[in-house]
């Protein structure tokens, strides 16, 4: 399928014009928008019929939808994903909004969790949404890990701390992966957790992963010069190790040790490889991000939209995130400064404590 932002560079001026002014209009008002309504906030005077084949184009390009035979158009989700990324025009925070956050956080008393709270309750109250906090990750030392399936694309990882803390975090796992290959992960983990944080703990793995790799190496390079086998390149990423004559190898007496080592080490750095995903997606945290619909995974609501900015401390690290949900037609113009702004003022009152 043809790229939105391929879509919205092919437009002419009076077909991004009506786009701009259907998504803009249903926005504001919720309710379809008719040819007649449109020919009214043109720039450019056109008749209703040109306006009605311009919005029908738009249809079939799947930017906009007609609830009803008779109705007007709304923007589907593809096309609001297309006007935030391409046509969105992200307003200046009002003053009004910036007092009311001001006022809200401007104490900066008491502990962690109060200022958070007292920033859900900023955002609730300005942007009329729900909000959303993200708390500070911890970087104590792990206890113990669990993973737990929730559905195909979707899983918690429950972190249990040194200090008796339990914090549980959704993340896609890497595709293929089952129940029991998370349990087999977790407990991979939790043998080696002792003392570690979770950062000690990725890296340890990648510090495992890059040595099974050299091994690997050094063992296939041995038997492609004893002409046992060869490298066989799918493209610059991936390549198989075919091993030749596996059938005169067998009757002589069975598989070579080294041909069952490096099996062993493949088989091995795929395990690690996939626990390795497990962290970097457990420890990672998304950027600044819009989610429209059903790309909002962490709810699966396809009626919603998220809207959210991380925070970071002092060293610039990302530690945590405030959003606001609601539904997709929000005002983005007005929320995503309200947001940003409310992401910033966190992370500096987080690093004036520390």
């Amino acid at each position: 399928m043809t790229n939105a932002k391929e879509i919205l560079s092919d437009m002419n001026d009076r077909s991004r014009e009506v786009f701009r002014t259907v998504v803009e209009s249903y926005l504001e008002s919720g309710e379809p928008v008719g040819s007649r309504t449109l020919t009214r906030s043109l720039n450019e005077k056109v008749s209703a019929a040109t306006v009605r084949n311009v919005m029908q184009d738009l249809e079939f390009l799947g930017l906009l939808n007609s609830p009803h035979v008779s109705a007007g158009r709304i923007p589907t989700q593809m096309g609001l994903r297309m006007f935030v990324d391409g046509l969105l025009e992200v307003e200046d925070l009002q003053a009004r909004d910036r007092a009311k956050i001001d006022a809200t956080l401007g104490k900066n008393g008491g502990d962690v969790g109060g200022m958070l709270d007292r920033v859900g309750s900023a955002l609730s109250g300005v942007t009329q949404g729900a909000s959303l906090v993200l708390t500070p990750k911890q970087e104590s030392e792990l206890r113990h890990i669990e993973f737990v399936s929730l559905a195909q694309d979707r899983a918690l990882v429950v972190l249990v701390f040194s200090d008796g803390h339990v914090e549980n975090r959704l993340f896609s796992p890497p595709p293929g992966q089952t129940p029991s290959s998370m349990r087999e992960a977790a407990n991979f983990l939790n043998s080696l957790i002792e003392g570690r944080t979770l950062g000690g703990l990725r890296r340890d793995m990648q510090k495992e992963i890059d040595a099974r790799r050299q091994e690997i190496d050094v063992l296939a390079q041995e038997m492609i010069e004893s002409g046992l086998a060869a490298w066989e390149a799918d493209d610059a990423d991936k390549a198989r190790l075919i091993v030749r004559g596996r059938a005169n190898l067998l009757g002589e007496g069975g598989v070579p040790a080294e041909l069952d080592l490096i099996r062993s080490l493949f088989d091995d750095l795929e395990r690690k490889q996939d626990i390795a995903e497990f962290l970097e997606l457990t420890e990672d945290g998304e950027g600044v991000r819009i989610f429209i619909g059903s790309e909002n995974k962490l709810f699966s609501l396809s009626g919603s939209s998220l809207v959210v900015s991380p925070y970071m401390n002092s060293d610039r690290k990302i530690i945590g995130a405030v959003g606001v949900i609601g539904p997709t037609r929000l005002n983005y113009g007005r929320i995503v400064p309200i947001v940003d702004y409310t992401a910033q003022l966190v992370g500096r009152l987080l690093s004036d404590r520390s």
